[in-house]
């Protein structure tokens, strides 16, 4: 099932069963979708977003609540940090799996031992590899790690 689809659906089943947090949730998803339908309208594209860039919107909105976390947590406000998490595990499920930090490393390896020494070169070719598998902070810190 396509995933605007699954969404759409779960946020049905969600107001069902009268789960006020989930439905809030997928709502500002739902929202965030088409947002970036408008936005890629103006830009002069045509057709709906794909799946990859539905996605990406997924991923930016998972950062969003990463970063909120991060925050709250380091203001000593753990009820806020908490209702962020609980969003994030949420929109994880929308997610594809990512990389493991073994799996990561063993990659950038791959990458440093083919001749690449440059910390941007070397970012550029193992993000283009993973193409949005891995998060862009866990690469850079194996990336640091390898080369330095």
């Amino acid at each position: 099932m396509p995933l605007k689809e699954r969404i759409s659906s779960d946020l049905k089943t969600a107001m069902k069963n009268a789960d006020s947090f989930r439905v809030g949730v997928l709502r500002l998803v739902s929202s965030s979708f088409q947002n970036e339908a408008i936005a890629k309208r103006t830009r002069g594209a045509e057709g709906d977003l794909t799946e990859d860039e539905l996605i990406a919107v997924l991923k930016r909105e998972a950062k969003k609540r990463r970063e909120s976390i991060d925050i709250y947590t380091q203001a000593d406000r753990a009820e806020l940090a908490e209702n962020e998490e609980r969003e994030l595990k949420i929109i994880k499920e929308y997610l594809p799996p990512e990389l493991s930090a073994e799996e990561i490393e063993k990659t950038v390896k791959k990458l440093v031992d083919s001749g690449m020494t440059d910390f941007s070169a070397v970012m550029k070719a193992a993000m283009a590899e993973f193409k949005g598998a891995a998060d862009g902070k866990i690469v850079s810190e194996a990336v640091k790690k390898i080369l330095g």
